[in-house]
C-alpha cells in the first residue's frame, strides 16, 4: 500500500520553518514549471478565480509530482464545499471570512474526521492506495482561515483560541475595505490593525500568514510570520518591461 503523502507546508511549519506558497494564473502545465522554483507549495485560487471542483484534481497531481503542497482557497464557510475540495485532491484549504470563534470551529468541523471534527466520511484523491486513510488525513490536512474583516481582528482573541488550526492569514484588502479605506492596502490604520493582529497571533503561540511581496517580506518575517502567499504576475510584468526598456532604448 502507499504511504500517505507528505504536507511539505504543514511539516514546515510544524518545525517553526518559514513555507511560501505561489498564486496566480494556476493550471497543471504552470504548477509543473512552478515546481522547479523549489517554493513549498501552490496556492489555487478557488474563491476569485476560475478554478472549479473538476479542475482540482489535475492541479492537485501535478502538485504532487513536485512535492508542493496543494492549497486551495474556497468561495465559503460550507461544510460540503470544505470537505469536497479536500476528497478531489486539496492538501490543504483556506477559508475566506472567518470572522468569530464559532464560525473557525465550523471550518476545523468540516476539514477534520472524528474524533476532531465530522467532515463527510470519503476518502480522497489523497487516499488512493493509503490504508486507513481516514485515521491518517487529520495529521496531514492543512487548515488556513482569512482574517480578513475588522469584525475578526476586533474578535481575535476568541478566535485564537479554537484548535486545528495551522494558520491565521491576515489579509489586507477586505480588512481595508471593511475599515473603510477601499483599496488602501498601506494606509497606516490598515497596516496597524495588521502588525496588531501579527503580535497578538505570536503572542498566543500559534502561526501567522500574510500576502507577501520584495517590499515587505523582510518586515512581515521579522515579526514572526511564517506563511506566506506570493503571486508571481508581479515579477513576470517587472521582467517585461525591463525587457521592452532594453528593446526601445537599443532601437532608438
Amino acid at each position: 500500500m502507499a504511504e500517505i503523502r507528505e504536507n511539505r507546508v504543514k511539516q514546515k511549519l510544524g518545525r517553526g520553518e518559514v513555507a511560501v506558497v505561489l498564486s496566480g494564473n494556476t493550471t497543471p502545465d504552470m504548477v509543473e514549471f512552478m515546481g522547479t522554483l523549489d517554493f513549498d507549495g501552490v496556492w489555487v485560487e478557488g474563491e476569485h478565480g476560475p478554478i472549479d471542483f473538476a479542475d482540482i484534481p489535475d492541479i492537485t497531481r501535478a502538485c504532487d509530482l513536485w512535492g508542493l503542497t496543494s492549497v486551495v482557497r474556497v468561495n465559503a464557510n460550507e461544510p460540503g464545499t470544505i470537505y469536497r475540495t479536500l476528497d478531489v485532491g486539496a492538501q490543504g484549504i483556506v477559508v475566506p471570512h472567518v470572522n468569530t470563534a464559532d464560525e473557525a470551529r465550523a471550518v476545523v468541523d468540516a476539514s477534520k474526521f472524528a474524533p476532531i471534527g465530522h467532515r463527510g466520511m470519503f476518502t480522497s484523491r489523497q487516499g488512493t492506495g493509503v490504508a486507513d486513510y481516514v485515521h491518517k488525513a487529520n495529521d496531514h490536512t492543512l487548515v488556513v482561515i482569512l482574517i480578513e474583516d475588522i469584525i475578526a481582528a476586533n474578535n481575535l482573541s476568541e478566535i485564537l483560541e479554537v484548535d486545528n488550526i495551522d494558520v491565521f492569514f491576515v489579509a489586507p484588502g477586505d480588512l481595508a475595505q471593511s475599515m473603510g479605506f477601499l483599496g488602501q492596502v498601506t494606509h497606516p490604520e490598515v497596516q496597524s490593525v495588521i502588525d496588531n493582529a501579527f503580535a497578538q497571533i505570536k503572542a498566543a503561540g500559534r502561526t501567522s500568514g500574510a500576502l507577501a511581496n520584495d517590499a515587505n517580506i523582510e518586515s512581515y518575517i521579522g515579526q514572526g510570520v511564517t506563511f506566506f502567499m506570493t503571486g508571481w504576475a508581479p515579477w513576470a510584468a517587472a521582467g517585461a518591461r525591463s525587457f521592452l526598456d532594453k528593446v526601445a532604448g537599443a532601437s532608438s
